[in-house]
């Protein structure tokens, strides 16, 4: 993230890491950091990387953890597995065709 388009403060009770882009808050909150810190190498990087990409995308999105996996807006998700990791996709909201340019079986999500 660039730093001249970013301010970051730390909330003092969650310990929460809040960024501004683009003038829209952000939260990282703890328990994403805590799952992303204790996957293994190369997981751990391409997490990481992938939140970095959510994040500026889409400023002021938030995350949470849901099912155990970081989960952001209820549309992607992350999740670190043995030997890969998923972004993933809710398909609620989308329309037929937007659907059609996915691959794989999921009914409600589909991932990459």
């Amino acid at each position: 993230m660039a730093e001249s388009s970013q301010k970051q403060l730390r909330d003092r009770k969650g310990g929460n890491l809040e960024y501004f882009i683009k003038g829209r808050q952000t939260k990282m909150t703890k328990e994403v950091d805590d799952y992303i810190e204790k996957q293994k190498s190369p997981q751990k990087e391409i997490c990481k990387k992938l939140r970095k990409i959510l994040l500026e995308t889409f400023p002021g999105i938030q995350e949470e953890m849901n099912l155990g996996v970081p989960w952001y807006e209820g549309k992607y998700y992350i999740v670190a597995l043995k030997d890969h990791v998923n972004l993933g996709f809710s398909l609620k909201g989308l329309s037929k065709k937007e659907i059609e340019l996915f691959e794989g079986g999921g009914k409600t999500v589909k991932e990459m």
